[in-house]
């Protein structure tokens, strides 16, 4: 008895010395020269959070997440207030996250673009004042959202563009849970139609701050999924969170009707690259390129890989009276080709063999190079004793295919503009020679 004691003893002790790193919290300090998420000297310990850690984020300013990361746990605001924001990298949280999880505790997680993952479910504002602001990106929670748990639970998610995916959505029946779809896409697993109608009866889910109008559709057919948007009668030129080609841009809107027979709808435009500035309105002159006019359109300049920002303010009747318009937004960027690989095709085999036409067709904004395509074969039927299908010329958009098989082909086209890549896919159908429909 005693030797096998001892034996587990010791197992146990070399598991503890070398099976890996114990979960631990790690708090953000931000003590390091800059925000940026991976500089040790910014966590206490000087440690950066691994795949087994808690992060734990209680200061504003906090961290600004550029690399790609893989912890255990999010906490934003475990007491005192805690922002973290996500502007190009990407997280995978094997566990949860939470956001405002004490008494009083106020959480903000701000998402520019990039992605984030929670493997888990994702808790709102336990009993504190939770925020999450989506601008662009992807954030995903794979099961459940739960926006309030407490009757002193206050969560605001604001849409503003990218995609909130997550396996269910849940504001709860206690404290004030809202959802403001703007730009932005909110998705939900299977069909959630009549919970999320419900939510917008109650004024709980609502487009533009109210002032807009939501679109609710359940996509059966083809990805089994609930999906929200919102529009804004303003009919925003650029459409809003859009990318446009850098230079001149045209900011163009649809004017409300008078109230008053006759009377032309005055608007006040504002524009800049400071979000702040817009939102807090702290220097309103300084951004303010349409000054009470009669007008539905102005131009902009704008730089390469800046997002800017722009609101329209309506005088609809008191000319002292201006109605506050949502803010939009859009980045000047080089655009990624758009790419369309041809629909997809039925056809047969004629003496075991088919040449048919490749019709792709692209477009892109020049602004970086002339764009370059190449068709790959994705999948086609595994025959060992027939020759696999025969692109012509990989990297014409217009081309041809010589299959041999039957079965199912898939091949892809894809461009590449010198910065981005867009492709797309065609199906090709292959029956045998005596098939017929």
């Amino acid at each position: 008895m005693y030797p096998k004691m001892f034996y587990l003893v010791s197992f146990v002790v070399v598991l503890a010395l070398t099976g890996g790193v114990q979960a631990a919290d790690i708090n953000w300090s931000g003590g390091g020269a800059d925000r940026d998420w991976a500089t040790p000297e910014n966590w206490e310990g000087g440690v950066v959070p691994g795949t087994a850690d808690k992060a734990i984020i209680s200061k504003k300013p906090g961290p600004i997440l550029t690399t790609d990361e893989d912890i255990n746990y999010l906490n934003v605001s475990d007491g005192d207030p805690g922002v973290m924001t996500i502007d190009g990298g990407s997280m995978l949280v094997n566990d949860q996250t939470v956001i405002s999880i004490a008494d009083n505790a106020e959480g903000t997680l701000n998402m520019f673009s990039g992605s984030y993952r929670t493997s888990q479910h994702m808790n709102m504002s336990w009993r504190g004042k939770a925020t999450l602001n989506l601008y662009d990106g992807h954030f995903q929670v794979a099961t459940a959202l739960n926006i309030c748990n407490k009757d002193s639970s206050d969560s605001l998610i604001n849409l503003y563009g990218g995609t909130l995916d997550v396996g269910s959505i849940n504001p709860g029946t206690v404290g004030q849970a809202r959802v403001n779809v703007q730009a932005g896409t909110l998705i939900v697993n299977g069909d959630d139609t009549t919970a999320i109608q419900g939510y917008i009866d109650e004024g709980r889910f609502y487009a533009y701050k109210g002032a807009g109008i939501l679109h609710l559709d359940y996509d059966e057919t083809n990805s089994g999924k609930t999906t929200l948007t919102g529009t804004h009668p303003l009919n925003p030129s650029p459409v809003d969170a859009s990318i446009v080609s850098p230079g001149d841009v045209e900011l163009g809107w649809t004017l409300p009707d008078s109230l008053v027979p006759d009377q032309p709808v005055l608007v006040d435009v504002y524009f800049t690259d400071d979000y702040d500035t817009l939102n807090n309105f702290l220097n309103p002159d300084a951004i303010r390129v349409v000054d009470q006019k009669n007008v539905t359109s102005v131009v902009v300049q704008t730089e390469l890989k800046k997002r800017y920002y722009w609101a329209v303010d309506t005088y609809i009747g008191d000319p002292n009276d201006p109605i506050f318009g949502p803010i939009f937004s859009f980045l000047a960027d080089n655009a990624p080709p758009k790419v369309n690989a041809g629909p997809d095709v039925d056809t047969i085999l004629l003496d075991g063999v088919r040449t048919g036409p490749l019709n792709g067709i692209v477009t892109d904004d020049g602004q970086i190079q002339p764009y370059t395509v190449e068709w790959t074969v994705i999948s086609e039927p595994d025959e060992p004793n027939l020759p696999d299908a025969v692109i012509a010329d990989h990297t014409a958009e217009q081309t041809t295919v010589t299959l041999s098989a039957e079965g199912t082909y898939v091949l892809q086209l894809e461009a590449y503009d010198g910065e981005y890549t867009g492709s797309d896919t065609i199906m090709i159908y292959v029956n045998p020679d005596d098939w017929k429909e």
